[in-house]
């Protein structure tokens, strides 16, 4: 996804590998957004064996992924309706999934403790959860830098979880990514 100037916006096979997604994997992408951007992909490197899991609070955005998923011929991705700030609502058993992802869906809420540990208790021992979000800086396009997400925080919040870092990076000019294990 490009902007004006040529500039990337995230890759998501720049971040699908930073967590070496192999078929027959459990992923979900917690606030997957209308288009499956990064779950639509990472169905296909599970495959058959594997599954996905499309989680949003929009049920639009839901029905798009449902119907670019069955376009692609995709049998293993699975929508699923929750309120991430509410974790009892992730219908997804706890402790099943292999990797996770949480991108630029931080700066939308206020509850990141509630949202993490949350997305935690969904890994599995030895499971990655990849947090992505905005850079607090000034630019033209994105949510205000005011709402945006202060990597420090998320670190703090993760950190009293007990996962361990795996790799702290950035993705493009505009996001920061957290990789953590279990």
């Amino acid at each position: 996804m490009a902007i004006s100037g040529g500039a990337q916006f995230l890759n998501p096979k720049e971040i699908l590998e930073k967590v070496s997604l192999i078929e027959g994997m459990k992923v979900a992408d917690l606030g997957c957004g209308n288009l499956g951007y990064f779950i639509i992909p990472a169905a296909k490197i599970v495959g058959k064996t594997g599954a996905a899991y499309a989680v949003d609070i929009l049920k639009t955005a839901l029905e798009s992924v449902r119907s670019r998923a069955k376009l692609e011929g995709l049998t293993n991705l699975e929508t699923v309706w929750a309120n991430l700030e509410d974790p009892a609502t992730i219908k997804i058993p706890a402790g099943t999934l292999d990797v996770i992802f949480l991108k630029n869906v931080l700066f939308q809420n206020k509850k990141h403790k509630e949202i993490v540990s949350g997305a935690v208790k969904l890994l599995k021992k030895g499971g990655k959860i990849i947090i992505v979000d905005w850079k607090k800086i000034g630019i033209p396009f994105g949510p205000p830098v005011d709402i945006r997400i202060d990597k420090e925080n998320i670190k703090a919040i993760v950190g009293a979880l007990n996962l361990r870092l795996v790799e702290e990076t950035e993705f493009g000019e505009y996001f920061w990514g957290l990789v953590y294990q279990k």
